[in-house]
Formats: structure tokens, C-alpha cells, sequence
């Protein structure tokens, strides 16, 4: 039996960018693919405006928190996405690195964090067709 591939996406603060991509592609997969995300300085709590925009397209982020980047989660993921982090992400040699350049929700009001939502839906299933081709 196959095992399932696992993604892991990293922002800095994991109060936005990463837990928009994890929520999406975890909603998109329907358990298809193990989904994690961190953040290399991760922050108290998740952008309310982020919270905000995910429940408008169905989707609660109120019981998620931002968690902090591990050596662990990297080695185990099969695909690394970093939206910012920079050099704050541990590079391991055979895993699969995409980085995603977005903006920052961080401090933007509901409408501007719209269109960064979007275009992480659409990469994200982007990234979920990918993992997914060799099903059949």
C-alpha cells in the first residue's frame, strides 16, 4: 500500500500564509495527503483577518495556533513549501522545496488578505494534482 505523501508549509510567524495552505490543501485532499504547517518564529496567535477570510469560503481556523518549525516535521515531509521564512528553514538533501512568494497577510484588513487566499488555493491544488497524478 502506498503511503500518503506529506506536505509541510512554513511562513515565519505561521499565522497566515501557512495555515491558509495547510487548511486548503487538508480540505482539498480529503485525507489523500498528511498535511502540516510551522513557522520559524511563530506568533501568539492566527491572524483574525485570515480567520476571517477562511470562514468565508467554509473553512474554521479558530481552534488552530500557530506551531513552531522542527527538524522532525521537515525530515518527515515529503514536500517542503515556504512562503518568507527565509534561511530560517533547515534544508534536508532529497526532499522536494517549493517556495511560494506571496505577500504577508500580517496587518492587512479581510479584503486584502482575499486575493492572498486565493492565490494559495490555486497553487495548492496545483500542488494536489501533482501529488496525486500517480494514484491511479
Amino acid at each position: 500500500m502506498p503511503t500518503t505523501p506529506e506536505v509541510l508549509f512554513v511562513c515565519v510567524h505561521n499565522a497566515g500564509r501557512s495555515q491558509m495552505a495547510a487548511a486548503l490543501l487538508h480540505h482539498h485532499a480529503r485525507g489523500r495527503v498528511t498535511v502540516r504547517s510551522a513557522g520559524s518564529a511563530p506568533a501568539d496567535t492566527i491572524n483574525p483577518a485570515v480567520v476571517e477570510a477562511m470562514a468565508e469560503i467554509g473553512l474554521d481556523l479558530t481552534r488552530e495556533f500557530p506551531k513552531p518549525l522542527t527538524t522532525e516535521a521537515v525530515r518527515a515531509a515529503d514536500a517542503v513549501v515556504t512562503m518568507g521564512c527565509g534561511d530560517a528553514c533547515p534544508v534536508f538533501p532529497g526532499k522536494r522545496y517549493l517556495d511560494w512568494e506571496l505577500p504577508d497577510p500580517a496587518g492587512k484588513p479581510v479584503d486584502q488578505v482575499r486575493p492572498i487566499r486565493d492565490e494559495i488555493d490555486r497553487r495548492v491544488q496545483d500542488l494536489l494534482a501533482e501529488l496525486t497524478a500517480t494514484e491511479r
